[in-house]
């Protein structure tokens, strides 16, 4: 007799359906969306879209979202039909942070349980800790994951329009299978003109 494993709920605000994050089933066939292949961000005034490239594989890993003095950097990973990866890759984010000497908390957030951390800042920035907002939302067969810096990391009205931004974004799943937690593939945005 096997044991059964208790499956991880989904972790999604009430309101995914119709708010966002939106799946590709759910999203406005007309807007105007920048395809990033697994992701679709709608475009509007003051918004700096980077794509994070893995040096050795070339390979998109990640979306960075510039906007209102933030940063938002989401991944799409493919999940599970009946269960949810928000709240175990909480846990792992949490140990993640504490190992690697930083401060974290769990809360409460528009979104739902998020992490508010303080994590040692990147040689770029300089020394010392760097706020930062992770984030989580478990879709139909997908996780949206996010990581919030800047002003929207402590500043609510900057935090509403960057968590607006969050909600506005459309992971395209696709039809093939994926093992859970594989990173939903990212590409570089097609131009005007190009085929």
């Amino acid at each position: 007799m096997t044991e059964e494993i208790e499956p991880t709920l989904k972790s999604a605000p009430s309101d995914r359906g119709t708010a966002g994050p939106f799946d590709d089933a759910e999203a406005n066939p007309v807007r105007p969306y920048i395809d990033l292949g697994g992701i679709k961000v709608l475009p509007r005034e003051g918004l700096n879209l980077r794509l994070e490239v893995e040096e050795q594989t070339k390979r998109i890993v990640a979306v960075g979202l510039d906007y209102v003095g933030s940063s938002l950097q989401v991944q799409p990973f493919a999940a599970p039909r009946s269960r949810g990866l928000w709240e175990e890759t909480r846990v792992q984010l949490r140990d993640q942070i504490r190992t690697q000497g930083g401060r974290v908390e769990e809360r409460e957030g528009p979104l739902g349980k998020e992490l508010l951390a303080e994590v040692p800042a990147t040689a770029a920035e300089g020394s010392g800790m760097r706020l930062a907002r992770f984030v989580g939302v478990d879709g139909p067969r997908w996780f949206l994951r996010g990581v919030i810096g800047g002003e929207a990391a402590s500043d609510p009205e900057a935090a509403a329009q960057v968590e607006e931004l969050f909600r506005s974004l459309v992971v395209v799943r696709g039809g093939s299978p994926m093992p859970p937690r594989d990173l939903i593939p990212l590409k570089m945005p097609s131009t005007p003109g190009s085929a």
